[in-house]
């Protein structure tokens, strides 16, 4: 018996120690990744498209922990801390410009975003936490990325989407910034987030001036995360970082229209070697259909016109272009005879600083070609003028591109085309006004739209919101929709700075949902690509400026700048004549008093006493008198020329203007103003002005006009010299 326990309990020590192991293994085999990979590809209108590509990968933290070596720790706070299931964040200065650049392949479905800042979240929280997840997570990426991110958390900013974004749950929210700048604030966190930063590997290219001065650069940062996912089928935390730029070279061959370039020429730098912390380090370059179809027509006509056959090496050695390529760790996928797209794949893992890695493209002759475009090409403009009411149109044209349609009937083919637009709560939208139009023609409006979900706008609380999917014949040339809207009116604190300039409408984002990607390559584990892989139909219509109503800002500045140039002006000579009057009165006390002892003695007591009595009632400061001569008699004779002159006039026109004896006070006052005071007089003045009810208050005005005239006067004749 005791025999059989311990084998038992020898069995059981020996499996659990099977399983420990076998656990480990599964650890070890599970861990961080990280890639990265350029892609290069010539563009019709002389400029070269450069896409940056940057893969991180964190394991499940049950069962590779919480700390790592390569995915950046702030990033894993967040998706922990906020619940976030996915999410994408753009930083992008331009316009994608969808007829020359394309608009149906990896590049431009995924990275061509609209201007300013795009963010959208999907949280796997209960649904009363949603809106506080959002604005904390805003408030974490502001200061993360120094931007104004946390502007978004502002209910009128952002809007909750039901199924746009292939988002089911209801929990994702969406929110723009059109006027966000964009600047190397914003370029450096990111290239924190890399393990390399900018030091080592491709990122080195990424010279600051070589970026800014594109035509159109963006940023973008994507986050998906299945950290909450319970199932053993978790990946983890999958972090995708992506630089899209549009350069224009500055070299041209001759007069050949296409600008020759290389790495050192758009950069101004070579990669000196890979990331050591990378798994993978390539760079790709790629041609287009149209244009491998245009290098085969003009050899075909070579050939045809000399009558003899050519034996080429695929499409490097060719009649148009001449290649400067590496010449270790070359590979090339597709055939132009067959597929139709060229992917040149250049490994940068052997290269170093003594031989950096350097590759470049020149023009033998001019070559013409289109990039492919999407099925419908989508604008959107304003109809309407004035400040009180409008429209917005969205417009959708026919390519003529042969795409290859998912679920395609021969019977009967239509286009589903969806459609995201969010407004902000000023436009006020009246969703019933929608109008579709097919070849120019109205229709009926339910006939052609297969699903809708419309959110109104509530002033000052939260945006207008419109999800629709159109169901749209495939032989449609032209097909619009229209909805008109009210202008709102804001307060005098929401007007921006800029409010002249306009406020703007975010793009709306149009969606092809029933098209398949057709590239395809011989190389099956292109297919595995991160930066080839994945493709989705949709494109960014254009920025709305709409132009409200708007206060004269300029005259509050008026009325304060006259304002405080009368106070400045009034303050200043008062504070002035007060103190030469303090100092006069100093330098004067003294001769003062020795003349009031002076007069004391020349004055009988009586003549003195009736002088103090006489100053008291008038309610001032008795004086001594000065001694006489002709000089001041000539001057109190001018002075009392122009009191009385003032009065005489001021009796005059009052007698002219109102023939009334009521104002017989005003006039017998103006003569004994010296003696009488305006407040001893106006009980009577006031009496006589109820007598006499055709008297206008405006009577008093002359009365005060004089009174200050005297006043004046008598001030100046009283002041000390």
């Amino acid at each position: 018996m005791s025999c059989f326990k311990s084998i038992l309990l020898l069995f059981l020590v020996l499996f659990s120690a099977s399983e420990t192991i076998a656990s480990c293994e599964d650890v070890v085999q599970v861990s961080e990744e990280f890639t990265e990979a350029l892609l290069l590809r010539p563009l019709p209108d002389r400029k070269v498209l450069a896409h940056f590509h940057f893969q991180s990968t964190a394991p499940p933290s049950r069962t590779y922990g919480r700390h790592h070596h390569l995915f950046p720790k702030s990033i894993y706070q967040l998706v922990h801390k906020f619940k976030v299931r996915e999410m994408e964040l753009s930083f992008t200065q331009g316009r994608w410009n969808y007829e020359r650049w394309g608009g149906y392949d990896p590049i431009s479905n995924s990275n061509a975003k609209p201007p300013g800042v795009e963010l959208w979240a999907d949280f796997d929280v209960p649904q009363h936490q949603v809106e506080d997840s959002w604005k904390n997570l805003t408030h974490a990426l502001s200061g993360l990325f120094c931007a104004s991110i946390n502007f978004l958390e502002q209910s009128t900013s952002y809007s909750a989407l039901q199924w746009s974004f292939q988002s089911l749950s209801g929990k994702l929210r969406y929110g723009t910034l059109p006027r966000e700048a964009v600047c190397t604030e914003n370029l450096t966190p990111w290239l924190k987030l890399l393990p390399c930063r900018d030091k080592a590997g491709l990122s080195s290219l990424m010279d600051r001036p070589s970026i800014y001065r594109s035509y159109y650069h963006s940023q973008r940062l994507h986050l998906r995360s299945d950290e909450f996912d319970t199932s053993k089928t978790s990946t983890g935390i999958v972090l995708e970082q992506t630089l899209t730029v549009v350069l224009q070279p500055n070299t041209f061959s001759g007069k050949i229209s296409q600008p020759s370039w290389s790495l050192s020429s758009l950069f101004g730098r070579k990669v000196s070697g890979k990331c050591s912390l990378s798994n993978s380090s390539n760079v790709y370059v790629q041609f287009e259909q149209s244009l491998v179809s245009k290098v085969k027509e003009l050899r075909e006509k070579r050939e045809s016109s000399k009558n003899e056959i050519l034996i080429h090496e695929g499409f490097q050695n060719n009649l148009c272009l001449n290649y400067h390529f590496p010449q270790k760790n070359y590979k090339r996928s597709g055939e132009p005879e067959e597929r139709g797209l060229v992917l040149y794949e250049f490994s940068v893992e052997d290269y170093d600083e003594s031989e950096p890695f350097d590759l470049g493209l020149s023009w033998k002759v001019p070559v013409f070609w289109s990039c492919q475009q999407a099925p419908l090409h989508a604008s959107r403009f304003l109809l309407g003028s004035g400040n009180e009411r409008g429209a917005i149109a969205i417009s959708m044209k026919s390519t003529e591109n042969n795409v290859e349609k998912a679920g395609h009937d021969d019977k009967e083919c239509w286009l589903r085309v969806g459609i995201f637009q969010v407004v902000p709560w000023y436009v006020k939208v009246y969703y019933h006004t929608l109008e579709v139009f097919l070849d120019g023609e109205p229709q009926h409006t339910m006939d052609n739209i297969a699903k809708i979900h419309v959110s109104p706008s509530e002033d000052k609380v939260s945006p207008g919101v419109m999800e629709i999917v159109l169901r749209l014949p495939c032989s449609v040339s032209t097909a619009a929709l229209t909805l008109e809207f009210d202008k709102g009116f804001l307060h005098i604190d929401e007007y921006p700075p800029d409010a002249n300039q306009g406020f703007d409408i975010p793009s709306a984002v149009v969606r092809f949902n029933d098209f398949v990607n057709n590239i395809s390559f011989d190389d099956n584990s292109l297919k595995r690509v991160p930066i080839l892989s994945k493709l989705e139909f949709l494109s960014y219509t254009e920025v709305l400026l709409v132009p409200l109503t708007t206060p004269d800002f300029s005259m509050p500045y008026n009325v304060i700048t006259i304002t405080c140039t009368v106070f400045a002006l009034y303050f200043g000579s008062l504070l002035n004549a007060l103190r030469t009057c303090r100092r006069g009165r100093k330098a004067s006390e003294g001769k003062r008093q020795l003349d009031i002892v002076v007069a004391a003695k020349k004055m009988g007591p009586l003549t003195l006493m009736l002088s103090k009595l006489s100053a008291k009632l008038r309610r001032k400061q008795w004086e001594p008198p000065k001694p006489s001569s002709s000089q001041k008699s000539v001057i109190n004779y001018k002075l009392i020329l122009k009191v009385l002159l003032v009065a005489g006039v001021a009796v005059a026109w009052q007698s002219w203007e109102f023939q009334s004896f009521a104002l017989l006070p005003l006039k017998v006052y103006s003569l004994l103003y010296p003696w009488i005071q305006l407040d001893q007089v106006l009980p009577l003045l006031t009496f006589f002005v109820h007598q006499e009810l055709t008297v206008p208050i405006l009577a008093l005005l002359p009365l005060k006009a004089f009174e200050t005239t005297v006043y004046c006067f008598c001030t100046l004749q009283s002041m000390p010299t």
